[in-house]
């Protein structure tokens, strides 16, 4: 894994290979370690986070997404949510695309452009 700072923007990119949120542990240990580097903004890609995340019953998303409310990171998760079927996948991602906290994007540039505001 390897954090990535985009045009002086303070906001970092994670790249990585795989899957390296797989639980609340790694979520937590992922933004200790953002704010440890200096930063509150962060863009991670969908396919590095468990599928359980977005399945909302596992409840996943929302202690994840806490650790980051907590510590005060916003964080734009960067994928393809257009095909997304479920009901209430699609209301948690619209909701939380109204906020400035947590968003769902599908371009990197549309992540860095709303991390800035």
């Amino acid at each position: 894994m390897e954090f990535t700072e985009i045009d002086n923007t303070g906001i970092t990119e994670i790249i990585a290979d795989g899957i390296i949120i797989n639980n609340v542990e790694d979520g937590t240990d992922l933004v200790g370690n953002i704010r440890y580097q200096g930063y509150d903004k962060v863009i991670i890609r969908k396919a590095n986070i468990t599928p359980d995340f977005f399945d909302l019953k596992t409840k996943l998303a929302g202690e994840i997404l806490q650790k980051f409310s907590n510590y005060r990171v916003r964080v734009v998760i960067l994928g393809d949510f257009s095909k997304v079927e479920s009901k209430s996948l699609q209301d948690f991602i619209r909701e939380s695309n109204r906020g400035k906290l947590v968003n769902f994007l599908s371009s990197k540039e549309e992540a860095v452009s709303r991390l800035s505001i």
